[in-house]
């Protein structure tokens, strides 16, 4: 396998997930999610910050924070 062959054994594109407390459920199966505040993607097996209130995903702590502080 090189750099110009696919993974045809992973989804391509957006997941849909349901956030839960300490965990997620996958929707509909894909590679990412965007982080709510900055749209940046986020690899599933990245994704650490998340709301189960919301249901949004966050790229990192300092986007979590932000978020929590807006109420």
């Amino acid at each position: 396998m090189n750099a110009f062959d696919r993974d045809l054994g992973k989804p391509e594109g957006m997941a849909v997930l349901h956030y839960g407390d300490g965990e997620f459920a996958v929707l509909s199966p894909g590679r990412f999610v965007l982080c709510a505040l900055t749209n940046k993607q986020i690899p599933l097996e990245a994704l650490r910050y998340w709301s189960p209130e919301r249901q949004e995903a966050y790229a990192g702590p300092a986007e979590a924070l932000k978020r929590w502080q807006e109420g």
